[in-house]
């Protein structure tokens, strides 16, 4: 797979309900893993944190919750998500687009198998990077 651009939308805690809406107008294949799914309880168990709808069109929506802890802030709830397998191009994205800027999740192996990291750029964009099955 190459490396994909799409958007990465932050729900307070309605993302099952909006990605269900999405996928009823958009139709394709949607996938949802809850925080309890990786071991998270207590009141966000059942929240999810990632869903990914894939749609007929070539389309790719992401969602998740926004976990106790963390602020949801409406008109800022949303990411560049850059995902897939050339782990050598997204390391440097993510190397070269987080000069100058934040990084708030280092780019390294996570829970759910993948390399993954976050940064807001020094325009204020924030960025989710995914590098699948490193």
């Amino acid at each position: 797979m190459a490396s994909r651009l799409n958007p990465y939308i932050q729900f307070d805690s309605s993302a099952r309900e909006a990605m269900e809406f999405y996928q009823g107008v958009l139709g394709g294949e949607l996938t949802m893993s809850t925080f309890a799914e990786f071991g998270a309880g207590g009141p966000d168990a059942d929240k999810l944190m990632h869903s990914q709808l894939e749609t007929p069109g070539g389309f790719t929506l992401m969602a998740g919750d926004t976990p106790q802890g963390m602020s949801f802030s409406p008109g800022g709830n949303i990411s560049v998500s850059l995902s897939g397998d050339d782990a050598d191009d997204l390391r440097r994205y993510f190397t070269e687009l987080s000069e100058g800027g934040k990084v708030t999740v280092p780019l390294e192996k996570q829970m759910w198998g993948d390399e993954f990291g976050q940064f807001t750029d020094r325009f204020g964009i924030s960025w989710l990077v995914n590098i699948s099955g490193t």
